[in-house]
């Protein structure tokens, strides 16, 4: 089937996960009245946090096995996002403790349609960060179906070395998604040579136009495509915002998926619930357009409710907005 991506792992392990993501975790805290400043803001609501963590929880509800690999403080927020976890049935054996460094908070503004500020609190360091090479399960990461790794996991060490150790274990094996997403006010050098790197050993690349442009130099949602996919990968999904989504397989087949129409609450969290959503028609071997269609209403869900992992859809869920939308 034209765009299908995933393919056998080869090691016959039949408690092998769907899905293994790693990366970002922290406490997401969000003010329950919309349009307010922070500054004006009286009560907040708290909620797990951070991309691949969102990304896990989204294909949990959608039935999948997933676990995350990541790290907090030791401290009770920390224990707080283990709870919330297992709570939305993700395996939290790799979510380890640091000590000596705090949990991190999220804060954000919600102004809709479009104008959500984040304001990030990961200092000294956030535990994230602090995943080593040698505490990671290769073997673990090299049997799930779908590895999804992000751009802030290369951002920097120890965890840069981790992430392209877990990379260099896939070896491109069954489906392997690079989230590009680009945080600058994370970063601290130029990003290119490591997102190289990534691309290379990914199969998938996922971004908006923004992040491939930091990838590829490209902003243009055709030109970035081709560009991810030369820079090594099989599949290159550019989200468009208001404008869709394009995705383009090596085999030549494209997916051009318009907006779901929905009043927006709050969009930070779309683009994880489109991630999960993603691995999870992948993993279902559906055709590229039917994933894309998929994914986009997810991610159209979320982006009508107030919260991320709180507000991941279930399947039907999805399926009744499409059914509305004439989707498949």
């Amino acid at each position: 089937m034209g765009g299908q991506t995933v393919t056998g792992t080869g090691t016959g392990d039949p408690f092998a996960f769907d899905l293994i993501t790693m990366g970002r975790i922290g406490v997401d805290l969000y003010p329950l009245t919309t349009g307010v400043p922070l500054a004006e803001a009286e009560t907040f609501g708290k909620f797990l946090g951070g991309s691949p963590a969102n990304v896990a929880v989204a294909a949990a509800r959608l039935g999948r096995r997933v676990a995350v690999i990541t790290r907090t403080g030791a401290d009770p927020f920390g224990t707080y996002l283990r709870s919330e976890l297992r709570g939305f049935g993700v395996d939290d054996r790799w979510a380890t403790e640091v000590t000596g460094l705090p949990t991190p908070i999220t804060f954000c503004e919600i102004f809709p349609p479009d104008h959500f500020p984040l304001y990030f609190y990961r200092l000294p360091k956030a535990p994230d960060l602090e995943i080593a090479p040698d505490e990671v399960d290769l073997e673990a990461v090299r049997a799930a179906r779908v590895f999804w790794m992000t751009g802030t996991g290369l951002s920097e060490e120890p965890s840069r070395a981790a992430t392209l150790a877990a990379l260099e274990a896939r070896a491109k094996a069954g489906t392997t998604v690079f989230d590009l997403d680009w945080r600058p006010m994370l970063w601290r050098e130029k990003p290119g040579p490591y997102y190289e790197r990534a691309l290379a050993s990914a199969t998938v690349a996922v971004g908006n136009a923004e992040e491939c442009e930091i990838a590829t130099g490209e902003s243009e949602p055709y030109e970035a495509a081709r560009a991810l996919l030369g820079a090594g990968v099989e599949l290159a999904v550019v989200k468009r915002g208001p404008e869709g989504v394009l995705a383009v397989h090596r085999d030549g087949t494209v997916a051009e998926v318009s907006p779901v129409p929905v009043r927006v609450v709050n969009g930070l969290g779309a683009g994880d619930a489109f991630g999960g959503a993603l691995c999870h028609g992948l993993l279902a071997g559906w055709e590229l357009d039917r994933v894309v269609r998929y994914a986009n209403a997810a991610g159209a869900i979320v982006a009508s409710r107030l919260a991320c992992s709180t507000a991941m859809p279930f399947s039907h869920e999805v399926e009744e907005v499409l059914g509305r939308a004439g989707g498949v």
